[in-house]
């Protein structure tokens, strides 16, 4: 099933909290994403299927995360083409899974690429 976690940037106790996009995944593991975004001071919000206006719902994140296994190739047209407007960075990851999030979050922390291991 399609899943979209869009991250809101906000401020929490005066430091900047990034915010990412999340397109794709598995319905069973939102819970799992929260927590691990939170874990690395993202803040989620999630959308169990498309919004009817996919576009504007995606915002201005920091990154945008593809899951590409769990999501339709319309939806990853319409972030692509979002995240190259708004001069977002992209990571693609064939799984969906909370390691690999936390792989990418983590390497985004630490000012590294994120390099898919499969």
């Amino acid at each position: 099933m399609k899943m979209i976690i869009e991250i809101n940037l906000y401020m929490c106790k005066g430091e900047r909290v990034m915010s990412v996009v999340i397109v794709g995944g598995n319905d069973c593991m939102v819970c799992q994403y929260k927590t691990i975004c939170k874990k690395y001071s993202y803040k989620a919000k999630v959308f169990t299927q498309v919004p009817s206006d996919f576009k504007s719902k995606i915002g201005s994140p920091d990154l945008v995360v593809l899951f590409t296994s769990t999501v339709s190739h319309s939806m990853v047209r319409c972030a692509l083409k979002e995240a190259q407007r708004k001069n977002v960075e992209v990571v693609r990851s064939h799984t969906s899974s909370s390691n690999a999030l936390k792989c990418i979050l983590e390497a985004r922390n630490n000012g590294n690429e994120y390099v898919v291991n499969e």
